[in-house]
């Protein structure tokens, strides 16, 4: 009896040979016109943000001696994390954090709110002139930082800008650039520029929600309110938590306001924010220093958006 014949058997009595599927020419073309494209931007990432990060690394660990009473030729050693305990022994450096955390606390949370809010409004079947409320919502993030930094800084002067006169007029005595007062008009100006920036980025995951559910429950009866709290907040989650770690990110990097405000504001101090106070380091030739506390905000900031994130995922995951 003749024993049964196998496929791959066949395959190798007819002489025909089987081959893995090869990756098309049009597959290769692909990637390397993908590849291609990504070069520029790699080459400009690698230069100007890799580069200056390991930079900063490299010389944080050095120190620079000068001999002959400080006027003789400088010399840099390796100072291991000399530099590192410098700046963490530095009261004004920690000071600084601090004034950045009372900010971002109060700030980032109201900021998002209106951000939500407005997106929600923009995306409401009522809501008349979408497009140019969109626009004037954006409109302030247009505005470089530093430019809306001194328009803001006249605004705030009890003698030029409007404000305190409009108070005064109800009884109300309050100077914007004061000590107590300078944190929220700090704060006021981080709302006004990146709250448009915010607002879109919700707006634009607003516009993937399904309009079954939304549909479905304006037909069970549920208003506007309920259909946005309960439908569409959920939806726009992960938009929520990206514009929340952005923030967090550019609000420990504070510096364009109250560098600005520094000018007007006697209660700013050259150390009032982390990157002030790497700057006034280096503004006195300490490079090292500047470069420590540069790594240790980079670090800082690293850790509140990467903890937030978990944070986040671990809360999502429970509910």
């Amino acid at each position: 009896m003749k024993a049964p014949t196998l496929p791959a058997q066949q395959l190798v009595e007819t002489g025909t040979t089987t081959t893995k599927p090869r990756k098309s020419r049009l597959g290769r073309r692909t990637t390397r016109s993908a590849l291609l494209f990504l070069v520029p931007f790699m080459i400009m990432f690698l230069s100007m943000k890799m580069a200056p990060i390991f930079y900063a690394i490299y010389q944080s660990f050095f120190k620079t001696e000068r001999s002959g009473l400080g006027v003789g030729s400088a010399k840099s050693l390796f100072a291991g994390f000399e530099n590192y305990f410098t700046a963490l022994q530095n009261s004004d450096f920690i000071a600084s954090f601090g004034r950045v955390f009372l900010i971002g606390i109060i700030q980032v949370p109201l900021m998002l709110t209106i951000a939500l809010f407005l997106a929600l409004l923009l995306d409401s079947a009522f809501s008349p002139f979408k497009r140019g409320f969109r626009l004037i919502y954006f409109l302030p993030y247009a505005f470089p930082g530093v430019i809306a930094a001194i328009m803001w800084s006249f605004l705030y002067q009890p003698n030029i800008g409007p404000f305190s006169g409009w108070l005064s007029a109800i009884g109300l005595d309050v100077n914007f650039l004061a000590n107590n007062t300078v944190f929220f008009s700090i704060g006021n100006m981080m709302t006004w520029g990146f709250t448009g920036f915010n607002m879109l980025v919700i707006y634009s995951a607003l516009q993937a929600v399904p309009e079954e559910l939304t549909e479905a429950a304006s037909l069970d009866g549920a208003g506007w309110w309920a259909t946005a709290w309960h439908i569409k907040i959920p939806a726009v989650r992960p938009a929520v938590i990206l514009t929340a770690v952005f923030s967090i990110i550019g609000t420990v990097q504070l510096y364009n306001d109250p560098a600005i405000l520094a000018k007007v504001a006697p209660g700013i101090s050259s150390t009032f924010t982390p990157i002030m106070a790497a700057q006034q380091q280096t503004a006195a030739n300490n490079y090292n220093l500047g470069a420590a506390q540069s790594v240790i905000l980079a670090l800082v900031a690293l850790v509140l958006s990467f903890g937030f994130l978990k944070f986040t995922q671990r809360k999502g995951a429970d509910s």
